[in-house]
């Protein structure tokens, strides 16, 4: 009886985390996002939560490659961030990263926001292995409504092996920008083409 008990048990945990595994989705697109698409796109600096200024740095490259090669035209960094130091300087009022939509619309006379937060970016080593972990959210706003029209959350985690601290450190530099790079991709692949796109 026990032993029927205990499989029947089994049986529904493993439903049940397999069904709550299966219903959250790491992106979503609004059905307008998907027949439309943005024309013209600005990537705002990263919310850099994890602290590391070179990982908010190569998201931001990463991501604005992405997008144009998907088909969106390139806004360089260095028009919106002038733009935006007008408005924001000595970082009085919100940061830059987190300016409103349709503010970032007037200045730049553009059609969505690209917002990128890396929530985590960091290492731990244990004995002969580093792990490196990776958290970035992306999300694609309208300048006309400031309504969300693609967001994306992806996490990675990178495992190095060395023989000494200083192996392992060296390895789990190697595998930050890599690292990066994949979750870019995998969350560009979730984003509707836009209209420069030869696919």
């Amino acid at each position: 009886m026990a032993y029927k008990f205990l499989r029947l048990f089994f049986l529904i945990s493993v439903l049940c985390v397999g069904t709550g595994c299966g219903l959250v989705k790491p992106h979503a697109v609004t059905p307008q996002q998907s027949k439309t698409g943005a024309g013209l796109v600005a990537v705002l600096p990263v919310n850099n939560k994890a602290g590391d200024e070179r990982a908010g740095q190569i998201l931001r490259q990463k991501v604005f490659y992405e997008l144009y090669f998907k088909g969106y035209p390139k806004i360089p960094f260095d028009i919106i961030d002038e733009k935006l130091s007008k408005i924001y300087k000595e970082n009085i009022g919100p940061k830059k990263e987190s300016v409103s939509p349709q503010v970032v619309g007037e200045l730049l006379n553009i059609d969505a926001v690209m917002y990128c937060t890396l929530n985590e970016g960091k290492t731990s080593f244990f004995y002969f292995r580093a792990s490196t972990v990776i958290s970035v959210d992306l999300e694609l706003k309208s300048t006309k409504t400031g309504e969300t029209i693609w967001r994306a959350r992806y996490r990675t985690v990178k495992r190095s092996y060395g023989f000494s601290r200083r192996d392992l450190e060296m390895k789990s530099c190697q595998v930050y920008e890599p690292a990066i790079q994949e979750i870019v991709n995998k969350a560009m692949k979730t984003l509707p083409d836009g209209p420069d796109s030869l696919g």
